[in-house]
């Protein structure tokens, strides 16, 4: 860790407007700081925001009020495509149900980040497989997600997250689907890259064994912290 702060959070809240004219309010005056290369756990019970704390945080969704800012950037006031940009130069994301793109390859849907960023190429498709055979799919790479079970989905989708080299990397609940072994070895994974490339990672999830592997746990309920130290 060299100090800096990659993840700043302020006062974030999030409302919706729900039937009668009223608004549910899932998020309620969030804030927190992460340093680069630091490991945050949010954990608490379902419904307490903790996906919606996630989303905002890596610009996939806008705040009702507050800010974030990650890696340097003010994100909020952001249009869609810059927001988009932002991710792509610095965010991985390990999504609960994949999100791998059915009418690829493994190694088509990990080599998508960089071609987003036209860094395609001998170089890039070396590096992709590289990362296939790290996650033990060294000889799926041809396969279609339709082909490969859930856990090598979800180990495709940890070698799409690290290709591009993000400094920050958020995964929702990325053991939440996956037999015991299977989420060993996930685990293993993300924790062993996290140390490798010095990424600092946030990751939500309702295994209080996974949460105590991060430097540090933040509890929510009912959309507010209530609690914020070491694991």
């Amino acid at each position: 860790m060299n100090g800096q702060t990659m993840l700043k959070v302020e006062r974030l809240t999030r409302s919706y407007g729900v039937a009668g004219g009223r608004r549910l309010t899932v998020l309620q005056e969030v804030s927190f700081s992460l340093a680069a290369g630091a490991s945050l756990a949010i954990v608490g019970p379902s419904g307490s925001g903790k996906t919606t704390l996630l989303g905002l945080c890596a610009g996939l969704d806008r705040p009702s009020s507050g800010e974030v800012e990650l890696a340097g950037t003010a994100i909020g006031g952001l249009g869609e495509d810059e927001r988009a940009r932002v991710r792509n130069a610095h965010v991985g994301f390990v999504f609960q149900n994949f999100q791998l793109v059915p009418t690829l390859t493994a190694l088509e849907n990990v080599l998508v980040p960089l071609e987003l960023r036209g860094e395609g190429g001998a170089g890039a498709e070396a590096e992709a497989r590289g990362l296939l055979a790290r996650v033990g799919l060294g000889e799926r790479h041809e396969h279609y997600p339709i082909q490969l079970s859930g856990g090598e989905q979800q180990r495709v989708a940890l070698a799409r997250a690290f290709i591009n080299r993000p400094r920050i990397l958020f995964c929702d609940e990325p053991t939440g689907n996956l037999d015991g072994a299977t989420a060993q070895a996930m685990t293993e994974l993300i924790f062993g890259l996290n140390h490798e490339r010095g990424t600092t990672l946030v990751l939500v999830t309702h295994d209080l064994e996974l949460a105590r592997r991060c430097g540090r746990i933040l509890r929510l309920r009912g959309g507010a912290v209530v609690a914020d130290g070491p694991a």
